[in-house]
């Protein structure tokens, strides 16, 4: 099966610098978008139940807290697809960083364990930081 790149508007392909151009950009506007809501959150809206009843153009505060979690989970995403686009790089700058020689290369088959790997540690870090934090809240 024979699959044609991605083309722009004009006909011609995506250079992977066009590529991450683009991917960086929107990660810049993700993080601008989180950080102002965060700012909307935190600083706009009185804290916690205080809040109740307020709202900034027509959205109450759970609704901008949903648009946070939202815009961070958007950007995280966009992060985990930067850092794929550039997995083999990020391999073979640490081979070359331990091993001590700069040509040293990792074979393609070890760099998609260690990245499936080092995903299951991550996301293990972040299932048992949840699971304490639903284990040990104090409820009222």
């Amino acid at each position: 099966m024979n699959q044609s790149p991605a083309r722009k508007p004009n006909g011609k392909p995506w250079s992977w610098t066009e590529i991450n151009f683009v991917l960086d950009a929107a990660l810049l506007v993700a993080f601008v978008a989180v950080c102002a809501v965060a700012v909307i959150v935190r600083f706009v809206f009185p804290p916690g139940p205080a809040a109740k009843g307020w709202t900034l153009w027509g959205l109450d505060y759970d609704a901008w807290s949903g648009i946070q979690f939202g815009l961070l989970a958007g950007l995280a995403i966009g992060i985990l697809v930067h850092v794929m686009l550039h997995w083999s790089w990020v391999c073979n700058v640490l081979a070359s960083r331990l091993s001590g020689d700069r040509k040293a290369r990792v074979d393609d088959g070890l760099q998609t364990i260690y990245g499936v790997g080092l995903l299951i540690v991550l996301l293990n870090v972040i299932g048992i930081t949840v699971a304490a934090a639903f284990l040990t809240i104090h409820r009222p």
